[in-house]
């Protein structure tokens, strides 16, 4: 039976991170270094946090923005690399993310959260230490150039941070009770969500030498993309459950924070979803039959279920 595009980049994936769990143990930059055993505990906190496999999104952006621009010529182990990365980040802003001061859940796909299973200490220290990690990745992923490597910590660096991710989280926090706006709640999810997306896509181009043309296409996928998959987020917390989602639902209605589904109704929001999705298509005109996998993971995430 033939794969489809999506298939193919989920299996190179899954290659390169048959579990995440599995490449953290066989990291030598993960394991303790101290001969006392005095860090046994951290690794075991890392390796709990990442063992649960998610939907692997940035790392199929990357390899499909990768594949995109083209199909020989990245090294496998480059990417490998850069992947790992962009899912350490991302899975260190869940664990941060999951704390009493941020969102407070308990539950993070489908197992206790790490504050839950440790401690609230451990928790923030695994994330700090995984942020670290992931760009020393970057900075030991051979085949890649010194120049290709300072674009993508610099890229990494500012979607993970104040101008990104961080300066999401908080204007999420500040939106509780409060009455934003369409506008600024997309801004909001731009950078909390968007700005990894978006990252994830130019890391990938990056590594395969895309010109600016590509990689401004490739952003601006990752802008539409990035959006609805914030949108079918909001949808999916009001019509789905809490087994399929493999978290609390409803956390943002109960802490009255705005969302898609309040400010455009559960209708609203599902045409907005598709609205994004034929944007971000358009985008990907210029790189024909290379960028399926990109295509078919975009129709995949207005689709899910989880």
């Amino acid at each position: 039976m033939t794969k489809s595009p999506l298939q193919r980049l989920y299996q190179e994936v899954s290659a390169h991170l048959t579990s995440m769990q599995e490449a953290t143990t066989n990291d030598p930059g993960m394991l303790d270094s101290y001969t006392d055993g005095s860090t046994a505990g951290l690794r075991v906190a890392c390796n709990y946090a990442l063992s649960a496999e998610g939907k692997r999104v940035r790392p199929l952006l990357l390899l499909g923005s990768a594949r995109a621009v083209t199909s020989q010529g990245v090294s496998s182990a480059a990417l490998s690399a850069v992947s790992r990365a962009i899912e350490i980040v991302h899975i260190y802003s869940l664990i941060h993310d999951d704390l009493p001061a941020m969102d407070d859940d308990d539950m993070r796909r489908g197992k206790p959260s790490l504050h839950k299973a440790f401690d609230e200490a451990t928790a923030i220290l695994v994330g700090d230490g995984l942020q670290a990690r992931a760009f020393e990745l970057i900075a030991d992923a051979p085949d890649i150039s010194a120049e290709q490597k300072v674009r993508m910590v610099k890229i990494l660096a500012r979607a993970a941070g104040i101008r990104g991710m961080v300066g999401g989280q908080y204007t999420d926090i500040q939106a509780v009770d409060s009455d934003l706006g369409l506008e600024a709640l997309q801004r909001m999810h731009m950078m909390k969500t968007g700005a990894l997306i978006q990252a994830s896509l130019a890391l990938g181009g990056i590594a395969a030498n895309a010109s600016d043309e590509q990689l401004e296409a490739l952003d601006k996928y990752g802008q539409h993309i990035g959006l609805a998959f914030q949108v079918v987020d909001d949808i999916l917390d009001v019509e789905s459950d809490e087994a399929t989602l493999g978290k609390t639902k409803g956390k943002d209605a109960a802490a009255n924070k705005p969302t898609y589904v309040t400010l455009l109704g559960l209708n609203g929001a599902k045409s907005e979803a598709r609205r994004l999705l034929a944007m971000s298509l358009i985008e990907l005109d210029s790189f024909g039959e290379s960028a399926d996998g990109l295509r078919d993971l975009a129709r995949y995430l207005v689709k899910r279920d989880r």
